[in-house]
């Protein structure tokens, strides 16, 4: 298979995590006989520091020319606290989804059994956790109209929904819990507003095209308790964009990192796949951020090329670092490997199956001690 994977390093330790994401992709085209070409796009405020623009028209063009996404991560303090600033590095990710009419992202949560400890919950609430977040992602609050007064003491917001945006996410997530555990828990506040009975309706309708799929409604503020106090109920979760914002946010701690969640954004062109964790910018340039999340997320663009066996691999690999103790410093802060060293852990495991004390000693020399 020849695939044409556009990269968006990004921000903060976007560039070090999804360097080593294309390390495991490219041990997987070595190992099963792939070619995957790279074309590389700015986005973020490292578009803004060198164009002014969050998002150049030609890293879109480098993108819809392509066959996936590889994004690193946005955002940069300088921005976060200054609310006067008019350009933004998000505006580039908000204009990248309108522009690939990005209309569905879709958030695995995975829990590990050898990070259990560090889940804030229990370990009898983590048993069976694995459930994912289907979030709309081109509509709502986020892409309404927004206005301020010109005293600046008032400012709207405007939320709105069509029927068709609201159509297209929800048979997506129907079809993903047909294959799954047939269970969908729309998330929304119709007992407030409009938009969410909208979406009550419309998903009421969508449900009767598969009869084989449990349907239950439950509001945000509940779901919100519920995945804290019984996370395990869940096995799709649908809902709207601000409330999906938040919602999977929550759910990415229960696994004991940020550091290890995956995320794909999909719809009428081609997929972007990104962790979820963000820039982080106070890691960036140590080579000490968990680059997990983004591995996950280059086996969640294989899956979405329909290679499973080798997405398998990534993940069985990504599994033997976390059973074996070869984690980051967000996992342990005392006993850890760089970033550099887990992504050639992985790349090893992958290409060569080799052994594992063998492995161990290789990547002593990355690992942080203190004595």
């Amino acid at each position: 298979m020849e695939k044409k994977i556009a990269v968006i390093l990004g921000d903060g330790i976007g560039p070090e995590v999804t360097q080593q994401s294309i390390k495991v992709l490219n041990a997987i085209a070595d190992r099963f006989g792939h070619s995957f070409e790279y074309s590389y796009g700015i986005m973020g405020a490292d578009a803004i520091d060198k164009t002014g623009n969050p998002l150049p028209d030609e890293t879109i063009d480098t993108c819809l020319k392509s066959d996936a996404i590889l994004f690193g991560a946005i955002g940069h303090p300088k921005y976060d606290n200054d609310p006067t600033a008019k350009v933004r590095p998000e505006q580039g990710l908000l204009k990248l989804r309108k522009a690939l009419q990005l209309y569905a992202n879709i958030r695995p949560v995975t829990t590990y059994r050898a990070l259990q400890h560090l889940s804030p919950l229990k370990a009898k609430q983590m048993e069976g956790v694995d459930f994912i977040v289907f979030r709309e992602l081109t509509g709502g609050i986020y892409f309404g109209k927004k206005e301020l007064s010109e005293d600046q003491s008032a400012a709207v917001d405007e939320c709105t929904y069509t029927k068709a945006e609201i159509e297209r996410v929800s048979h997506l997530a129907f079809k993903y819990a047909q294959g799954r555990k047939k269970k969908l828990t729309l998330v929304d506040k119709a007992n407030v507003l409009e938009t969410s009975r909208l979406w009550r309706k419309v998903v009421q309708e969508i449900a009767k095209e598969y009869t084989d799929v449990a349907v239950d409604y439950m509001f945000v503020d509940n779901a919100a308790m519920q995945i804290i106090l019984n996370p395990a109920q869940f096995d799709v979760v649908l809902t709207e964009n601000m409330f999906g914002d938040i919602i999977s946010d929550e759910a990415s701690v229960l696994s004991g990192s940020l550091g290890l969640l995956p995320s794909a954004s999909v719809g009428n062109t081609v997929a972007l796949f990104e962790p979820i964790h963000g820039s982080y910018p106070q890691a960036a340039g140590k080579d000490i951020a968990n680059p997990l999340g983004s591995i996950l997320s280059a086996a969640m663009l294989l899956d979405h090329f329909q290679l499973a066996e080798e997405a398998a691999a990534v993940r069985e690999a990504v599994d033997w670092t976390l059973a074996n103790g070869f984690v980051s410093k967000d996992i342990d802060p005392v006993n850890n490997y760089t970033t550099t060293a887990i992504g050639d852990l992985i790349t090893e495991h992958i290409e060569r199956n080799a052994d594992a004390n063998r492995r161990s000693n290789n990547a002593s020399l990355n690992r942080s001690t203190i004595i």
